[in-house]
């Protein structure tokens, strides 16, 4: 899965998107180094989780209104969702390793 192949969600499809299954949605911005260091990371997590799990992306810049609903105030954070509620976080740059547990853990 290429970083254009990630669903990309925005204000707009945001609860619709995240509202069933198991979807880990990285809150990120483009003038961040880390996340662009993660890019990569959540390609190959996403590969490994298959169908078990959804990755996706969230700009905080185009979507302010969202990353402050749930109040992200740093760059990146990983929220995961549960059938549309957030079960778990994770703030900063992270491994494949413990991203793909981070998310069997919520199973």
């Amino acid at each position: 899965m290429s970083e254009e192949q990630m669903l990309i969600l925005d204000d707009e499809n945001f609860y619709n998107k995240t509202g069933s299954g198991l979807i880990l949605v990285d809150f990120y911005a483009n003038w961040c180094a880390p996340c662009k260091m993660l890019a990569p990371v959540l390609e190959a997590a996403a590969a490994r989780l298959g169908s078990k799990a959804t990755i996706a992306k969230l700009d905080i810049d185009a979507s302010h209104k969202i990353a402050g609903s749930f109040q992200v105030t740093s760059v990146p954070t990983m929220i995961l969702f549960k059938d549309g509620k957030e079960v778990n976080r994770l703030v900063g740059l992270r491994d494949e390793e413990a991203i793909v547990n981070f998310v069997l853990a919520a199973q």
